[in-house]
């Protein structure tokens, strides 16, 4: 992902859901709906998603510091995992208290027209959001599907937009269902279980997103593509003559560390190996733009005894 972590995306779904977020309050003030209500605390807690993941990307982009020498790039990682838990579980739960009050004691709507109108408009602005969303990420996405897109993505912030859009429409779906069928049979508990209906929604996703950002900030290595790309670089045919092991780890979604050991041939000067490991760090840096700290360690490598012993990842193409 670029750099921007896809700050179109992000500034649309803010400016969507503020609007949203002021629209359906109103609208909860005359009707009394709680679907209403849950659906404008998510269009705020989405407002806050989008202003953290733009706060983490700012963050993001301090310099290295010698407390922090390999930068602040995983900033990104903990804002979205922030949004995932924090601001999703929170709209989520409420909306399922919201929901159980409502089915518990429901009433009928008033004006009920305010909040058809409000839903509609809504869907109406998720729509143009996550059409911006899906503009974005299908210039990341290539020929992975959107599931793929999701779980593979290094950076956080487009698939959590797109979740987040997502959720929302469906959500706003519910809405619909929920307000229509209270005003069709006159009994307010309808309003009440597509309240709960977004909550458990809302949930379902913080703990996809919750999953998956987790994961970043455990740390993941590069792309299958990436490594191949990296390996490939790495050797020349001449001082070096291939990969022992290697390792990746990204430092942020656009910064990768590149650690291995190469094999080099047991006549070969220092002067040598130093101007093969000089090139070999440029090839890579070529190959792929994002592996900023790259560490190369040369070592004189025989096949019988690699193969001959107990650690895998010293075998040739252990990764």
């Amino acid at each position: 992902m670029s750099a921007s972590g896809g700050t179109k995306a992000i500034v649309a779904a803010l400016g969507a859901n503020l609007a949203i977020a002021a629209a359906k309050f109103v609208a909860f003030a005359f009707s009394g709906s709680s679907s209403m209500l849950a659906e404008g605390v998510h269009s705020l807690a989405d407002s806050g998603n989008q202003g953290l993941l733009l706060l983490g990307g700012k963050k993001a982009k301090r310099a290295a510091t010698a407390e922090h020498p390999f930068g602040y790039g995983r900033e990104r990682y903990i804002y979205g995992f922030l949004v995932s838990i924090v601001l999703f579980t929170i709209g989520g739960v409420f909306a399922l208290y919201e929901g159980y009050e409502k089915i518990h004691a429901p009433h009928p709507l008033e004006d009920w027209y305010w909040p058809i109108g409000v839903l509609v408009f809504a869907v109406i602005a998720e729509g143009f959001s996550f059409r911006t969303a899906i503009k974005e990420s299908n210039e990341l996405r290539g020929k992975q599907t959107w599931t793929q897109f999701v779980r593979r993505a290094k950076a956080p912030e487009l698939p959590v937009v797109l979740l987040e859009d997502f959720g929302a429409l469906v959500g706003l779906v519910l809405a619909l269902g929920g307000v229509g069928l209270t005003i069709a049979t006159g009994d307010g508990i309808w309003d009440g279980i597509g309240t709960m209906c977004i909550g458990a929604l809302l949930v379902l996703i913080a703990l996809v997103l919750a999953a998956e950002t987790k994961s970043l900030l455990l740390g993941e290595a590069a792309g299958p593509e990436q490594v191949a790309k990296i390996r490939e670089a790495v050797v020349d045919g001449d001082v070096v003559t291939g990969v022992i092991h290697m390792r990746t780890l990204h430092l942020g979604p656009e910064e990768l560390l590149v650690a291995a050991k190469i094999a080099v041939r047991h006549d070969d000067t220092a002067t040598q190996v130093a101007r093969a490991i000089d090139a070999a760090e440029a090839r890579i840096r070529a190959a792929v733009p994002i592996a900023r700290v790259i560490y190369l360690e040369p070592d004189i490598y025989n096949e019988a005894t690699a193969a001959a012993g107990a650690d895998p990842s010293k075998t040739p193409g252990g990764n």
